[in-house]
């Protein structure tokens, strides 16, 4: 570790900044990190509450790997609740026990208890996020994830430093009893106080002036923003005043490099961007405004409010030392509106994998298997005797291909491992059940109701799959971030309107599709992604907006063991936590 250094700048401000790796390091064959899940006092908007925490961090630790590492993460839960860590975007190459969703590949870590999370990254290098997963404890349970690379970047501009920019959500309420209240009633959740920048509001918010991300630069030194998306519920937009981007990595993927006046990020997504401090500031704070605000596609209640914090450009006279400026606050120009679906497309369009000789995009050109399953949203007839406070006195569920996806109380994958053959079944529908106009219907007139099922899908190894993920209209459109363990995929095509299984795959891209863990499906729209399923085990796929996976919209696809020893998955490990 001595080839990183930590800077602190706002006392009582956690901000790390972490300096360019060497171009050559020696692998370390293994790294190890203790987590302890505790709870810890924290006072946002002038409210003190218990937040849960690892290490008494907010956000937690970040965690820097070498390309190639062994890690080995300890996590003791000192809470009476139970949980589990997801560690987003890492392949987990037989490894799937370290996987982390509850119920899925493990069942949770119960009080008192440890479990020791053992996994290698294998070509990988890059940002990614860790989360907790299990309920909504992503609310406060996140960090950075960060690889780096063997080989020096495929990019020549010079980086000064690496400036991690994790977002988050801030509730004054107790977040559990946010999603007990919305399961119970059925209702839609309230939605959160305020969005946060590396666990800190900003200065639009209440008693916040004092919780502001003040990140330093020097003139005429390039920065690498390693940029991530850990809010529960919302995408969200991303500027710098007088500034631009230059997007050189998504989701740990290498991309072609292009300029961009700002960017959106989906919740589970990472990107990377150059930023040159090639201004002159307009004062003697010598601060810009950066700024994040949601991507607004949905007609449910929403947190409508802006994080904001500042880049300072580095004086020789310092007057004011890392303190806020005084009000008032303008948001940077080129921060796009919360409605503007075109610029989140244009966006999308333009990335691009490496697609070079040392980065290859490796997209199945042909596949042996198309599924395509609706995402959206459904209302259910109430239940006789209870009280629901959905849309028409309903309930509010989520489904793919009209299943709604039900935990079973034991973890999927040892089921399988086992071959047990209960508390789930592998007959995920690979087809909508029924043929409708997906984003033309009625939002409300059609009958909503869902199925309620464990149902995944069960593929050989090396299976070339095609996925498309068809939005629908039911009680809105909506862009749904959707994440797939286990593995990398390519988005080869996008659109709006319906799929349409004889055109639309004349227009994909099987040249350089950008490669992902997290797809942002267009609102009232469709993405398809193919992946080639070479991970044995079981895999989660999931809305990462969490009230939509509350709600059910997941489902799960098994990829059955190779002929040889290399192809399967490992043995449990022996402190796997039991059910």
């Amino acid at each position: 570790m001595e080839s990183f250094f930590y800077q602190l700048f706002l006392v009582g401000i956690f901000l790390v900044t972490f300096p360019v790796p060497p171009s050559s390091s020696s692998s370390i064959p293994s790294k190890h990190f203790q987590f302890n899940v505790e709870w810890k006092k924290v006072t946002r908007l002038c409210h003190t509450k218990q937040l849960l925490t690892i290490n008494g961090e907010y956000p937690g630790p970040t965690i820097i790997i070498n390309e190639g590492d062994n890690v080995q993460v300890k996590v003791t839960n000192r809470v009476a609740r139970n949980t589990t860590i997801h560690w987003h975007g890492i392949r987990q190459l037989r490894t799937g026990w370290a996987d982390g969703p509850a119920y899925i590949t493990q069942c949770p870590i119960g009080t008192g208890k440890t479990y020791t999370y053992n996994f290698t990254v294998i070509n990988q290098r890059g940002t990614l996020l860790w989360h907790a997963h299990y309920s909504w404890q992503r609310a406060s349970v996140y960090g950075a994830f960060i690889i780096y690379p063997r080989m020096p970047f495929p990019f020549s501009a010079p980086v000064q430093a690496h400036i991690p920019i994790i977002f988050g959500e801030w509730w004054n309420a107790d977040v559990d009893a946010v999603e007990n209240e919305m399961m119970l009633y059925g209702g839609g959740p309230n939605s959160s106080d305020a969005y946060t920048i590396n666990g800190l509001p900003g200065p639009l918010y209440p008693c916040s002036i004092k919780d502001t991300l003040i990140q330093t630069v020097e003139r005429g030194k390039t920065y690498l923003l390693r940029i991530i998306n850990a809010a529960l519920n919302d995408e969200l937009f991303f500027a710098v005043a007088n500034h631009t981007l230059t997007v050189v990595e998504i989701d740990a993927v290498y991309t072609k490099p292009f300029t961009t006046s700002a960017i959106m990020i989906a919740p589970g997504q990472t990107t990377n961007v150059l930023l040159t401090a090639n201004q002159i500031p307009g004062d003697s704070t010598g601060m810009f405004v950066m700024a994040a605000r949601p991507y607004l596609t949905s007609v449910f209640p929403f947190d409508n409010s802006t994080t904001i914090g500042f880049l300072k450009y580095k004086t020789t006279m310092e007057i004011e030392r890392n303190k806020a400026p005084s009000p008032p606050y303008i948001l940077p120009s080129n921060l796009p509106p919360m409605v503007d679906t075109a610029f989140a497309t244009n966006f999308s369009n333009q990335l691009r994998s490496l697609a070079s000789v040392d980065y290859p995009c490796n997209v199945p050109k042909e596949v042996e298997k198309r599924v395509i399953t609706t995402i959206g949203l459904n209302l259910q007839d109430c239940p006789v005797n209870q009280t629901c406070k959905g849309y028409r006195n309903k309930r509010f569920y989520a489904s793919m291909n009209n299943q709604s996806f039900i935990r079973p109380s034991r973890s999927v994958l040892e089921s399988h491992y086992w071959k047990l053959k209960t508390g789930y079944a592998s007959d995920f529908p690979e087809k909508p059940p029924h043929v409708f106009n997906y984003t033309g219907v009625d939002p409300v007139a059609e009958n909503m109701n869902t199925e309620f099922s464990t149902r995944l899908l069960e593929v050989p190894y090396g299976t070339k799959l095609e996925i498309v993920l068809q939005d629908t209209n039911f009680l809105n459109p909506e862009n749904h971030p959707i994440h797939v363990h286990g593995h990398n995929f390519f988005i080869v095509g996008r659109g709006f309107g319906n799929f349409d299984v004889d055109k639309d795959p004349a227009g994909y891209n099987l040249v350089d599709p950008p490669e992902r863990n997290t797809v942002a499906v267009p609102v009232g729209g469709w993405a398809a992604i193919r992946i080639t399923a070479d991970n044995p085990g079981v895999w989660f796929i999931h809305c990462h907006l969490e009230e939509h996976t509350s709600w059910g919209l997941a489902m799960g696809f098994i990829v059955k063991k190779g002929p040889e020893s290399s192809q399967c998955l490992l043995p449990p490990p022996s402190d796997l936590p039991p059910c």
